[in-house]
């Protein structure tokens, strides 16, 4: 594995409400080989759940394939949150006091990578992540609707 194309993306209903997050994995010629959607929980921004998107995956990472491999890995995070990849290159402030832990738990974990690299894609280019983020917090809409 030379390089990996992350595709992340986390959506709230309400903002704030409930949230959840999808990610991508693709090799290097952009065929995917993994896919997750979780659901994070009431109360979360947009923007709290695209980072927490951005860290599920480098962790997930790590998990798979361990920190040897993310040392010899180029990983390039590509998101449709114009905000989320601004701040992590440096470019934008981080002025929201819930967002500034999320930032710096993904600051720590680059530590652990070869190269990582931030890209600002359109939301046409991201669909196959947020289909699997919306379609987590359709599954929990579903299986609240069967507890009540």
């Amino acid at each position: 594995m030379k390089k990996i194309i992350i595709y992340t993306d986390g959506g709230s209903q309400g903002n704030p409400g409930p949230a959840a997050i999808g990610i991508v994995f693709r090799n290097e010629k952009y065929q995917s080989f993994k896919s997750y959607s979780e659901y994070l929980g009431e109360n979360l921004t947009n923007n709290e759940a695209e980072y927490q998107a951005v860290v599920f995956a480098l962790q997930k990472f790590k998990a798979l394939f361990g920190k040897k491999l993310a040392k010899n890995t180029d990983i390039e995070i590509k998101s449709d949150s114009e905000l989320l990849i601004k701040q992590l290159k440096g470019e934008y402030k981080i002025l929201d006091s819930k967002i500034q832990p999320l930032f710096l738990k993904i600051w720590n974990l680059k530590i652990d990578f070869k190269k990582i690299k931030f890209t600002f894609i359109s939301r046409e280019k991201n669909k196959e992540a947020d289909g699997l983020a919306n379609e987590a917090l359709e599954n929990q809409k579903k299986s609240q609707k069967l507890i009540i």
